[in-house]
């Protein structure tokens, strides 16, 4: 009896951390780890990764325990979130959650520096500066300086997105870190208004009714789909760049694969876009918000796949 209730107290907390957004981040950091040492072929050793991957769940899960104290009080009235741990009083007083988040964010950041261990001091700091930045981004800059503030919350408060794939990069190499490393960053970063603003167009009633500004909730229908297509729009473009760099010795990153899986995604999900133009109902944004995270996936998986030819 007391197993099982452990068991459901541990179900509980992973609840909080929102795996379902954490495990996307993780494979960005993979897929850019992966990519790295496909393109300057080197080997990564067990504890790289597991540091590495390790860190980024933590960090990851500690910014969203966070976000999820500190908006307790707005969850416990939108429908969509009302049953989350925090207003459900599942976990009771809210201060455990704060305290669980405070203390993944400790081990976020020295599973970081521990890459170090096996690279250099110098990877090792990076990725605990890139865990640290994703995390005060994330928590303080978007969910306690601009959410309930700003409408364009997300541009800003979306820059955490890109500190996985920072971290995986560091992981390996430190060789066109703001070239390649920072174009995985940006696809990243640019998925994330579209992905959101689609989410909020469809729940658009709940945050208005706790007074969240998101764009895709306050503005009309018509200015909210002009939104979610040019943003849309962009991140396809954007998609493309990384067939177009070179590393510092002058050589491809990706080739062909990449980019035409970048090209035939992207025309999908413009499609969907040009949907919700078309019939802006809570079905075409819902579909929208659905494909948008496989499509991320699939971006990564054409880089990692390519970089091994």
């Amino acid at each position: 009896m007391q197993r099982q209730k452990s068991e459901s107290r541990v179900a509980i907390y992973y609840e909080l951390t929102k795996p379902k957004i954490w495990y996307l981040l993780v494979f960005t950091a993979f897929g850019a780890a992966l990519t790295a040492s496909n393109i300057y072929d080197i080997e990564v050793s067990v504890w790289t990764w597991a540091m590495m991957l390790f860190s980024v769940a933590a960090g990851s899960a500690a910014a969203n325990t966070l976000t999820n104290y500190h908006d307790r009080d707005i969850d416990a009235i939108m429908e969509r979130t009302k049953n989350r741990p925090l207003p459900s009083k599942r976990i009771y007083p809210a201060e455990k959650a704060r305290n669980f988040g405070l203390v993944l964010a400790g081990i976020s950041l020295v599973l970081a520096f521990a890459i170090s261990l096996t690279t250099t001091i110098e990877q090792g700091m990076w990725a605990a500066i890139f865990i640290a930045f994703g995390l005060l981004n994330n928590v303080l800059i978007y969910s306690y300086a601009l959410k309930r503030n700003s409408r364009t919350n997300i541009v800003l408060g979306g820059l955490c997105g890109g500190s996985p794939p920072m971290i995986g990069w560091v992981a390996v190499s430190m060789s066109d870190l703001w070239t390649m490393g920072l174009a995985m960053a940006g696809l990243v970063f640019i998925w994330i208004p579209m992905h959101i603003w689609a989410l909020t167009l469809h729940f658009k009633e709940d945050y208005n009714k706790v007074n969240v500004p998101m764009l895709t909730a306050v503005e009309s229908e018509k200015t909210s789909v002009r939104a979610i297509a040019v943003s849309t729009v962009v991140m396809v473009l954007f998609s493309i760049v990384p067939f177009f760099l070179v590393t510092e010795y002058g050589g491809s990153f990706v080739g062909p694969v990449y980019l035409w899986t970048a090209v035939a995604s992207g025309i999908l999900m413009i499609a969907l876009s040009a949907w919700v133009m078309a019939r802006p109902m809570e079905k075409a944004s819902w579909t929208l918000f659905k494909f948008s995270s496989p499509y991320l996936a699939v971006l990564f998986i054409a880089l990692m796949v390519d970089s091994a030819l």
